[in-house]
């Protein structure tokens, strides 16, 4: 390898521009910490080409939630929320180092994590207290027919067994998503079967005053966890930790026991975000990435 010190950053089209003109604070931290350590930084586009290249290429790469190319390659997403984000070996969330990790709330602060929370909270989820209504949230996802193999069933066979509950179900449609034929025909179906379920927009809306969320790993789960909502994990995710995971309980189980379920949320969110995410407006968050690239196996 004839310069093995250069990262080449391959990104989407608005994100690229941000980080070469310096708006995205992320990138900023990223280039001053990988230059500091004698490394060169290029930005690329990224694309199945340029992806089909960079395994030729010397040095190393980093992806924006894409699959690595090559074994000198990572990926980097957000952890749910700004300004916290992972650098990983592996493009799949319940890959993540965090996922693979323990959560014990005893070696967590209370206070810390609650004023921690709060602030969140007020920052990404504002408004009234939120109350524990009767209905079941099911925030659907891609691919609502086909059972993938992190998943224990299909989206379709998941909300038919949280409609079979006889509770009160409100499902809502991934909005950035467009539905075929057949999707849509499947939904109808349970509708025609199930008179407790009924469609919605907006499942942030929703959310404050559900019961609880069941879902195959959608973010709005870990959402639901700022505002003190159980979550039915029936796929696997990085936030399974604090969840009632239907691999591992069966179906009717997780469900039954979701009314009742109460971890602590604060001290978990606190340690998901705080501690095994990198902040990028904190001091240290250079060294974290850093660390991060070390863990990953880079020699930096």
């Amino acid at each position: 390898m004839s310069n093995p010190q250069v990262l080449r950053i391959y990104l989407e089209g608005p994100m690229l521009k941000t980080a070469r003109d310096g708006s995205f604070n992320f990138a900023n931290v990223l280039k001053s910490a990988v230059e500091a350590a004698g490394w060169r930084v290029e930005w690329h586009l990224t694309g199945t080409q340029a992806r089909a290249r960079a395994p030729e290429l010397d040095g190393y790469a980093l992806y924006h939630a894409e699959a690595p190319t090559h074994d000198r390659a990572l990926t980097f997403r957000r952890a749910y929320h700004y300004p916290f984000w992972n650098i990983e070996q592996f493009q799949q969330r319940w890959r993540f180092e965090v996922a693979r990790s323990t959560f014990d709330p005893a070696l967590i602060d209370p206070d810390k994590a609650r004023h921690f929370v709060d602030k969140l909270r007020s920052r990404v989820l504002p408004g009234p207290s939120p109350s524990r209504g009767e209905a079941i949230l099911v925030p659907l996802q891609d691919r609502i027919r086909l059972c993938r193999s992190f998943q224990t069933m299909s989206p379709i066979e998941m909300l038919d067994a949280v409609a079979a509950t006889g509770r009160p179900v409100v499902a809502t449609l991934h909005p950035k998503l467009q539905y075929d034929m057949e999707d849509t025909a499947a939904l109808q179906s349970l509708v025609d079967r199930h008179r407790n379920l009924n469609f919605s927009t907006g499942s942030a809306a929703l959310l404050r005053d559900c019961a609880f969320v069941a879902t195959q790993n959608s973010a709005v789960a870990f959402d639901g966890f700022m505002l003190g909502k159980p979550a039915v994990l029936f796929g696997q995710i990085d936030f399974h930790h604090i969840s009632l995971n239907v691999a591992e309980l069966g179906v009717e189980t997780a469900l039954a026991m979701a009314d009742s379920h109460a971890p602590d949320y604060d001290r978990y969110l606190y340690w998901f975000l705080a501690e095994k995410s990198i902040n990028a407006t904190q001091n240290d968050a250079g060294e974290q990435m850093l660390s991060a690239m070390r863990r990953g196996g880079w020699p930096i």
